[in-house]
């Protein structure tokens, strides 16, 4: 076999590998960017900041690298292009719970359905951060709605029982929700007991006012 034809098959793969290494740095780059932005979009929603948010949320959906790695699998599933998507299907679920929209699909953000099932996970547990933060401020019950979204995410992928390698570990983000929505429940719980009895003494004083007035009259 003549050198010259393997010389021109090794340095057909050697370009192929330059190319393909050349879209892994980019795909290293752009999914640091894209977390960022998405932390950064959580960030504002908590701020109550929703035109920054959205703003955030755009220029993450610009930053995924979809489109790029549609003809490198190997680079797509990688664990850092899957954790960068996972990020933005958690920071755009957090926008619909906070502000009653409508979720988005697996479709719609470009995104496998393990990495939609981890970040729904993890904006899951991002609510117990909505919940405390109304309880600081006597917003008992307000914070229902995030524990309610926290125990209707934790039923739906108890139902998702299949091997870590096609959920991509999704028990233990599971695991992991379980926990959280046990404390912030308990904690809600304890906080609409509080609210209860202070309600209970308000009326009660005001009772023992009225009838302390109809005594001095």
């Amino acid at each position: 076999m003549p050198q010259t034809e393997l010389t021109a098959i090794v340095e057909t793969i050697r370009q192929e590998m330059m190319i393909t290494n050349d879209l892994r740095d980019e795909t290293l780059k752009r999914s640091r960017l894209l977390i960022r932005s998405c932390a950064h979009a959580i960030r504002a929603i908590h701020r109550h900041e929703r035109e920054e948010a959205e703003s955030l949320l755009a220029q993450a959906r610009a930053e995924a690298m979809v489109e790029p790695l549609s003809r490198h699998p190997v680079l797509y599933h990688a664990g850092y292009t899957q954790d960068a998507l996972k990020e933005l299907v958690e920071a755009h679920l957090v926008y619909a719970v906070v502000y009653d929209t409508e979720p988005p699909t697996p479709a719609d953000l470009h995104v496998a359905g393990d990495s939609y099932l981890r970040g729904m996970s993890e904006a899951a547990t991002e609510m117990r951060r909505f919940a405390l933060d109304l309880m600081r401020r006597d917003r008992v019950e307000e914070a229902e709605k995030y524990l309610d979204f926290m125990d209707d995410v934790y039923s739906l992928q108890t139902t998702i029982d299949f091997p870590d390698a096609i959920t991509g570990g999704l028990r233990r983000n599971t695991d992991v929700l379980r926990n959280v929505l046990e404390r912030t429940r308990g904690d809600l719980t304890m906080g609409i007991r509080q609210d209860r009895m202070s309600e209970m003494l308000r009326r009660f004083e005001e009772r023992l006012d009225r009838l302390q007035g109809e005594d001095d009259g």
